[in-house]
């Protein structure tokens, strides 16, 4: 999918399909409710999703990324994914902690396969909106994750910072547009479509 990227004179292609996969895509990961623990001489991403396609299509994001993915279930029975314990993590932990508190890199961009692992992570629709989940044991990281999205483009409203649901809310054609350039197809599942951003 082609698309004028803003300053830039040549055409850019966005999708997530386009962008050769790496550890750092799992950060989109983080910008939700994911969390980064370090385990020795690596570390370990995992997040709680609220249903199995999203375990799964995750799953497969940290194999392309050269992983060895896990799907579990909470004490809740709730579907958990996560990565194997992994040296190759450590800069990440590194760059999302301080202490034990999750914190958004200074100059962190989400780029496409980032984008894609958040909305696998929460992203939903909201009438001819897109919510794209943050944190709710995370406040602090509301605000620059906001400003992140602002930098690439896709200009977000911050929602429910006082109740247990927090998002960046998505809206406008421009705005969802690019979103959905980024963020590639949905995974091939009825539920996915559903829950996947549309113009």
């Amino acid at each position: 999918m082609l698309a004028y990227c803003r300053g830039v004179s040549q055409l850019s292609f966005f999708a997530a399909e386009s962008v050769p996969p790496a550890v750092a895509d799992l950060s989109g990961v983080l910008a939700a409710s994911g969390q980064i623990v370090t385990v020795g001489s690596g570390a370990r991403i995992s997040v709680v999703v609220d249903e199995l396609w999203r375990a799964t299509a995750l799953a497969e994001m940290i194999r392309e990324a050269g992983l060895v993915p896990e799907i579990t279930r909470t004490d809740e029975q709730t579907p958990l994914v996560r990565t194997a314990v992994d040296p190759s993590l450590s800069r990440v932990a590194a760059e999302w902690t301080r202490g034990a508190v999750k914190t958004v890199p200074l100059r962190w961009l989400p780029g496409p396969r980032e984008l894609r692992a958040w909305t696998l992570a929460a992203g939903s629709p909201e009438a001819d909106r897109y919510l794209l989940g943050l944190d709710p044991h995370a406040p602090d990281t509301h605000s620059p994750l906001a400003s992140a999205l602002m930098r690439v483009g896709i200009a977000p409203t911050l929602i429910g910072t006082r109740g247990a649901r927090p998002a960046l809310r998505i809206s406008g054609r421009r705005r969802l547009s690019r979103l959905v350039e980024n963020v590639g197809e949905p995974p091939d599942d009825a539920e996915a479509l559903a829950a996947w951003p549309r113009v």
